[in-house]
């Protein structure tokens, strides 16, 4: 967690004893008395303790150059700002699964790239017990030996505490801790930036905003070229944490929590579906509630969960036939032992501006909400409307996960709890509502 929102956190006494400002969605539809009214406002409204907006520092200011410099990418015309699209909440804008860089823009990666928004709350990676609502990493060593999970509940969190999951870090497999380790990995990718160290130090050597940095370096950033980069790295990070752009709360649904606009009434539907534990129950991952600390919700719980969706064929085409990837399972050598109980699973991203993505899920395999949503309902109703049918007709369930890790998946929770024969934990009605709701989460 950066220090910016550590500040804000209050001491532990204090939440015990002034309790919650506000029940939260998901206590609130099990007691009834906070569900938006008839007319869609909010009869609990609750004030947000946002982020305090100041002029950016110098160093963060050098942070936005190097952000947007594509000087220091292997080809000279990739940037950041190429893939995270200012405009687009900090994603991109395409239509492609994932993006094509390298030196000669020709080399396709292998996963879909995520928003940077709403990345400065996300806890160092761990494996511990299943606190959904916390943003601090629990002090516990992976372990294969409790890897029972129970079942998650948008109505009761609570259910799922002995669960030992995967949580925190950053990117799809959780493999940096902070917004600086994040930056070195799509800079050195042979598929994005495809940069290299030395490459990078003699750009910010020689750059607009080398005289800056320097400075603000020190002496050691003087003496040491190597130094000087992991300055420019810091540099992005606090760019990234103080530029209230990356984390706004500004969206309908924030208006909406402080009692300042109301829902339409699909949206409200949406909403209700949306915490519903025996439909949506997107709740129980998507995190929507306000804590005691009265911070926007982030609209995830930093967790990790194998959903089986399908292979990505243009991906595959593009690379290794036989690769598999496993997501938090290779964020590292060797951790497809340590981890095994962990394989397939990746990163549950914030819903937060995902109304305004055209890929989804880590390969980018849906285009849409409604590809998303009908698969959360129907993957194992009608795999074939997802999956391919093999030469003697049957239909090859979760081809993108090798079968010895098909355990793994989620199929305690609803909406995948349901077997052949069952009917949806959705309808369709339930689904656009839903799509409905989620499109209040985009920042204005």
């Amino acid at each position: 967690m950066s220090d910016l929102f550590r500040s804000m956190q209050p001491a532990l006494g204090c939440i015990t004893l002034l309790a919650f400002l506000w029940t939260g969605t998901s206590a609130a539809l099990a007691a009834g008395s906070c569900l938006p009214a008839s007319d869609g406002s909010n009869p609990c409204p609750v004030e947000l303790r946002r982020p305090d907006v100041h002029p950016l520092s110098a160093m963060a200011e050098i942070g936005k150059q190097i952000f947007n410099d594509p000087l220091l990418s292997g080809s000279g015309v990739l940037s950041c700002a190429s893939c995270h699209e200012v405009a687009n909440h900090y994603a991109p804008s395409g239509q492609t699964a994932v993006f094509s860089g390298g030196q000669d823009l020709n080399r396709q990666g292998r996963r879909a790239i995520p928003t940077l928004t709403y990345a400065e709350r996300r806890p160092n990676f761990s494996v511990g017990v299943d606190d959904p609502t916390s943003e601090a990493a629990p002090a516990i060593v992976a372990t294969t030996a409790n890897a029972t999970r129970g079942g998650k509940s948008a109505a009761n969190p609570a259910a799922s505490a002995g669960n030992m999951v995967p949580q925190g870090g950053l990117f799809w497999d959780g493999r940096a801790d902070t917004l600086q380790q994040q930056a070195l990995g799509p800079l050195y990718d042979p598929a994005e930036m495809a940069s290299t160290p030395q490459k990078v130090i003699d750009r910010i050597s020689n750059a607009p905003y080398t005289s800056d940095l320097k400075q603000l370096a020190g002496i050691a950033g003087e003496a040491s070229p190597s130094f000087l980069m992991s300055e420019a790295m810091f540099a992005l990070a606090r760019y990234q944490i103080e530029d209230p752009s990356f984390h706004p709360y500004n969206s309908k649904f924030d208006a909406w929590l402080e009692g300042k606009e109301s829902f339409t009434p699909l949206e409200r539907a949406g909403y209700l579906a949306f915490n519903d534990p025996q439909k949506g129950n997107c709740a129980a991952c998507h995190i929507d509630t306000v804590q005691g600390n009265r911070l926007p919700p982030l609209f995830t719980d930093h967790q990790y969960e194998a959903l089986g969706v399908p292979r990505n064929m243009d991906i595959a085409r593009n690379h290794d036939p036989a690769y598999a990837d496993l997501g938090v399972c290779d964020r590292q050598p060797n951790s497809r032992r340590a981890l095994s109980v962990y394989c397939g699973m990746f990163a549950t991203p914030t819903l937060r501006n995902s109304a305004t993505r055209h890929v989804f899920f880590h390969n980018g395999v849906f285009h849409s909400l409604k590809e998303v949503m009908d698969f959360y309902a129907l993957r194992d109703l009608e795999p074939s409307k997802f999956y391919p049918v093999g030469d003697d007709g049957q239909v090859r369930k979760y081809n993108d996960l090798p079968a010895r890790y098909r355990d793994n998946l989620d199929t305690v929770d609803a909406p995948f709890d349901r077997k052949p024969g069952d009917q949806p934990a959705m309808t369709e009605e339930d689904r656009v509502a839903i799509i409905a709701f989620i499109r209040t989460l985009t920042d204005r």
